[in-house]
């Protein structure tokens, strides 16, 4: 039998989140939404999604404030309007798709906000431009040839922790079961981790203990409020010399596991230019296999991960717990039944899709009722 395709379930104070087999789909930025607000596009692209056949569908980078944004097209929950969007858009999605698990990213870009979209350049925009001034830990930019952001005070600190705690409260009123707090990519709560956006000189900066305490402080007051499965998304590394490493990690990942974390999504990067990744397919697996055994908390490996026989080794070696899939959901929005049909798995499809199977998969999918929510 296949691993893969076995049911997994992720603890939580409100009992467990049962899987009904070990992939998901990773958040992915769509840059489609209008003033924070979910579009037309994400219906079609959540809709999709939700019929992969993936156990757990992930939300994107979800802005806690309008600063916070990457771009001024990324999707944001931070007030009224955006939440009805939000939940509008998710409640149709989910009502032509299969009963599947929904976790929403929710995230801070810290001084790589004010961003253009990516295939205009992605270049920092001026307030003239569109743009706005950006926060950090430090008045340090992510690129030379940038402006710095505004260093944070303690009430700027206080606002984004509590606008953290409001997302969450937003996304537990739709229904959603499980938020990812992005500690990754070089945006805010991980520019607090690492040495190389963090030179601040208070409690907040310097030794490793001060630079881990807004993120974990970040993370407890949002345990406080949201009861479901609450996990985080970490880079296990900048691939910089000096920079944040697996070792002090593995240290967050501890004092994550004391606050309660029920998973951890492992990723790498992006904090440097200066970066030197070994891309190779599964090059990341080695940190979720880390994050595990030194938290034994449940993780999620993530990057270059395109096969089903890959995936079905990962988890076969209990390097994680769970396989992320992004960019291979976008090109084959039927990667998981693929991946059934190949290692003797079953997924729940819609009715309208059972025609469809080719006869050496026909026992890919299982019984179903559509819109399960």
């Amino acid at each position: 039998m296949s691993m893969l395709f076995s049911p997994f379930t992720l603890s939580s104070p409100r009992g467990g989140l049962t899987l009904a087999n070990r992939i998901t789909v990773a958040p992915m930025c769509q840059y489609a939404a209008r003033d924070g607000c979910a579009t037309d596009w994400h219906l079609m692209h959540w809709g999709n999604l939700l019929n992969s056949g993936a156990a757990m569908f992930t939300i994107e980078a979800t802005a806690v404030l309008p600063e916070g944004r990457i771009t001024p097209a990324c999707l944001g929950l931070w007030d009224a309007q955006t939440e009805a969007a939000l939940a509008d858009t998710l409640r149709r999605a989910r009502a032509l798709a299969p009963p599947v698990a929904v976790c929403i990213q929710l995230a801070h870009a810290g001084r790589k906000a004010s961003s253009d979209v990516p295939w205009r350049g992605g270049q920092l925009l001026s307030v003239d431009a569109g743009g706005w001034l950006p926060l950090g830990p430090s008045a340090l930019p992510q690129l030379p040839a940038e402006a710095p952001p505004v260093a944070m005070d303690i009430a700027s600190l206080e606002r984004v922790r509590d606008a953290f705690v409001a997302a969450a409260r937003r996304a537990h009123a739709m229904g959603i079961e499980a938020i990812e707090i992005h500690n990754a990519h070089g945006y805010l709560l991980h520019e607090f981790l690492s040495p190389v956006a963090n030179q601040r000189s208070d409690a907040y900066g310097g030794s490793l203990e001060n630079r881990m305490r807004f993120p974990l402080e970040v993370f407890a007051a949002v345990r406080a409020v949201f009861d479901g499965v609450l996990g985080i998304r970490i880079s296990g590394t900048d691939w910089v010399d000096g920079g944040w490493d697996i070792a002090q990690c593995s240290v967050f990942g501890q004092r994550l596991k004391e606050l309660g974390c029920d998973f951890i999504h492992m990723s790498s990067g992006g904090v440097s230019p200066q970066q030197k990744i070994p891309l190779a397919p599964g090059y990341q697996v080695p940190l979720a296999r880390a994050m595990r055994d030194a938290t034994e908390l449940h993780t999620i490996a993530v990057g270059l991960i395109t096969e089903a026989a890959q995936a079905e080794a990962i988890v076969q070696a209990g390097d994680a717990d769970l396989v992320a899939l992004a960019r291979a959901f976008l090109y084959n929005p039927r990667w998981a039944w693929q991946a059934a049909g190949e290692l003797g798995g079953q997924v729940q499809a819609t009715p309208a899709y059972w025609r469809c199977l080719p006869r050496h998969a026909q026992h890919a999918f299982g019984t179903v009722t559509v819109g399960g929510r």
